[in-house]
């Protein structure tokens, strides 16, 4: 079987898609693209070839594809995603999945009814980098984990309308921190606790915070940290990780595709670099690999699997996010507890909303 796809939203996100489609041309085919703006969908469909259908009306695609991607605001997220699962298409959405709990309660439900997949677009979950940390952290490769900080620094520009919270459903945290929430339940387990700060300064087009800090305690003591702005005009790290183990430190370079073994010979004395410097995995230099992650939503569709990233695990994420900022309005630190991956999501747990949150903030 080869899986029928169509995308809605031919921007930047479609844009480091277009690779991937042509190395999974055996799986899936690209047949129709759609944007509100008709040079971008002609544009991706030259690039995959000519053959894809374009339209600027998504409800065009009905009856043309088996699955889509859709690379939107994040708040035409849930009603253009309800009406493709109504007409029996598997769904991959980018992320975060919707702005409030209830849409994304209803995406989930529409999709068990309706007997389609639906998947998140967390294209970190698949990269092969994070992948082999997990392998390292389930084998205890290097002992016990005791801390793991995520830094995310890009400058990204958004015009101030589509900025605001209608439209994003939060700030940074939400829009792109949400893909390293994803990564820290996945790596460390249950959350206990944690506590978000952000600021504008420096990112004056955003309604909400442009940069986010965010601390974190995992079951058996475990730490964690996540720095993402989206004001930088100059970085190092770009998008890295570095992993605290009993026995070394893990740093993956994303954009250098490495992975390195950072230890120390003698700990009996003082060090401000460590002296032995192994790397131990390599891959392609990016953050952005999105073949591993469609070509998991194509085996999905083919072989009837649930997605890795579902629905349910990234509203969990999504809860965390949300309990973090009620909690930094009201000065205080979160409660996590009950948001893992695996404990039960069928309920409502704010009722959580951009609206709701930011009430809080009005009534102190």
């Amino acid at each position: 079987m080869t899986v029928k796809l169509g995308v809605v939203g031919c921007g930047f996100i479609s844009e480091i898609h277009s690779s991937a489609f042509a190395a999974l041309k055996d799986k899936m085919e690209v047949v129709a693209c759609c944007d509100l703006i008709i040079e971008r969908a002609e544009n991706m469909a030259a690039a995959l070839g000519g053959t894809a259908f374009v339209t600027t009306d998504y409800r065009d695609l009905y009856g043309k594809i088996d699955a889509v991607l859709l690379a939107l605001p994040h708040d035409l997220h849930h009603p253009i995603g309800i009406d493709f699962m109504k007409q029996g298409v598997h769904v991959l959405m980018e992320k975060p999945m919707a702005i409030t709990e209830e849409e994304c309660l209803e995406l989930i439900q529409v999709a068990e009814e309706e007997q389609v997949k639906f998947m998140v677009a967390y294209i970190m979950r698949y990269h092969p980098q994070i992948v082999k940390l997990k392998e390292i952290i389930d084998e205890g490769t290097y002992g016990e984990l005791f801390q793991m900080s995520i830094w995310t620094e890009q400058y990204t520009y958004l015009d101030p309308e589509w900025a605001s919270v209608k439209h994003i459903g939060g700030g940074q945290f939400f829009s792109h921190g949400c893909h390293y929430v994803d990564l820290l339940l996945w790596f460390l387990g249950d959350p206990v606790k944690g506590a978000h700060m952000g600021t504008k300064l420096c990112t004056p087009w955003m309604e909400w915070e442009g940069t986010s800090n965010a601390i974190f305690e995992f079951e058996g003591n475990r730490l964690a940290y996540h720095f993402g702005t989206w004001g930088t005009v100059g970085t190092r790290h770009s998008y890295a990780i570095h992993a605290f183990f009993e026995k070394g430190m893990v740093e993956c370079c994303l954009n250098e595709g490495k992975m390195i073994l950072h230890k120390t010979r003698d700990l009996s004395r003082y060090f401000e670099k460590s002296d032995i410097e192994e790397l131990i995995f390599e891959c392609e230099p990016t953050s952005h690999l999105p073949f591993y992650e469609l070509d998991h939503f194509a085996d999905c569709v083919i072989h009837d699997r649930e997605p890795l990233t579902s629905g349910a695990t990234t509203l969990q994420g999504h809860r965390i996010i949300w309990r973090m900022y009620a909690a930094e309005r009201r000065d205080e630190v979160a409660d996590l507890r009950g948001l893992g991956l695996n404990d039960p999501w069928e309920r409502i747990d704010g009722p959580w909303s951009p609206e709701a949150i930011a009430k809080i903030g009005k009534e102190r």
